[in-house]
């Protein structure tokens, strides 16, 4: 089973200190969002912390909201997240969900409140998060034999996948818990509002919805990077947030664009994904790198021709995949020698990123 929110491990202090950003902190809260650690500490990565609000904000189309809920935090308990797992189980509180609901399913029990789709997508939500292997693709036909939409399928995966990245940049820079939410969800305020909560979303009148983007079209996905892990996500809004947040790692000069190609590279080998590593290597055209030396880079997990503070992102992606919390940040520690403040940060989206996007790939394979 995994760790329980008490069992998970957290390494002293964070690794990059709270900035304050009024403009982007008005931002975050005109787009529903409420300001959080990893908000201040991750602003000096565009890109980044755009995926990550469209991830917070984000409001499911095809799959169940509640559902949307309760895969947030089993992804972030099965990746053993302090930060998101305490974050989320506390606004399940907020939102309403029982103390008994919750421990029965973090501690992953036989519910009767739960229907065999319920319990099914549970079990893909650890199986994905986990990714010991990743679950095969034929997992997307049981789910919708059971009684979801291929499109329903596809907006869960995409929610554990980007889930799994957002655990990752809180989990490697250590942000430390917002204890003021969870002490107000589990205090008296907090059950008053759980209690009131479905009566408040009953008498809620429908608003405007906002106005949004049109969706991606697969045609329009094929010409994107990564087009095979994009495709299967064609018509959801959350192929516009992988694909920006795509185009956005690889569109910043933090890092070497090769640096960035060769993580996602070590990734998909590590996870085992063939179309992820062949993608990953097709960026590196026009490099210093050629395919002889992109093979070595792999085999060896280092490179000359990387520039010398940035080799050793390689061994410390593969490490990204599955690790050992406490660990893992002790490893992340490290890094500071080697790389300055927002070389770390824009290191810490790019695996966080590469991770995701294998993930997802599950969709295709």
């Amino acid at each position: 089973m995994a760790a329980l929110l008490d069992e998970i491990a957290w390494e002293g202090e964070p690794l990059v200190p709270a900035r304050a950003d009024p403009a982007w902190e008005a931002e975050i809260k005109r787009r529903g969002g409420q300001v959080s650690e990893v908000d201040r500490r991750i602003g000096c990565s565009p890109w980044l912390r755009e995926a990550l609000l469209s991830l917070t904000v984000y409001r499911p189309v095809a799959m169940p909201l509640r559902l949307f809920h309760i895969g947030a935090m089993v992804t972030a308990q099965e990746n053993a997240c302090r930060y998101c797992y305490g974050a989320n189980r506390a606004y399940m509180k907020i939102l309403g969900y029982p103390e008994d609901f919750i421990h029965r399913i973090e501690r992953d029990l036989h519910m009767a409140e739960l229907d065999a789709k319920e319990q099914a997508f549970i079990a893909f939500c650890r199986s994905l998060a986990r990714s010991r292997p990743r679950p095969a693709r034929s997992t997307v036909d049981r789910l919708v034999a059971l009684g979801f939409s291929r499109p329903a399928v596809c907006e869960m995966a995409f929610a554990i996948a980007l889930g799994c990245g957002y655990n990752r940049v809180s989990t490697f820079l250590a942000c430390p818990p917002e204890r003021g939410f969870e002490r107000l969800a589990n205090g008296p305020i907090g059950r008053i509002i759980g209690l009131a909560a479905p009566l408040l979303q009953r008498l809620k009148r429908p608003g405007a919805a906002p106005a949004a983007d049109a969706p991606l079209d697969v045609a329009t996905l094929e010409r994107s990077r990564f087009s095979g892990v994009l495709v299967p996500l064609a018509g959801l809004p959350a192929a516009r947030i992988m694909r920006d947040a795509l185009d956005g790692v690889f569109a910043s000069t933090v890092l070497g664009p090769a640096t960035k190609a060769l993580m996602f590279a070590v990734v998909a080998r590590t996870l085992e994904c063939g179309l992820c590593e062949t993608q990953a290597r097709s960026l590196l055209a026009g490099s210093k790198l050629s395919g002889a030396d992109a093979d070595a880079a792999l085999d060896n997990l280092h490179s000359d021709l990387l520039p010398r503070g940035e080799v050793v992102l390689l061994s410390w992606s593969r490490s990204t995949v599955h690790y050992d919390t406490a660990a893992i940040q002790r490893e992340t520690r490290e890094l500071r020698a080697s790389l300055g403040e927002d070389q770390l940060v824009e290191a810490i989206g790019v695996a966080a990123l590469a991770n995701a996007t294998v993930r997802l790939a599950m969709l295709h394979a």
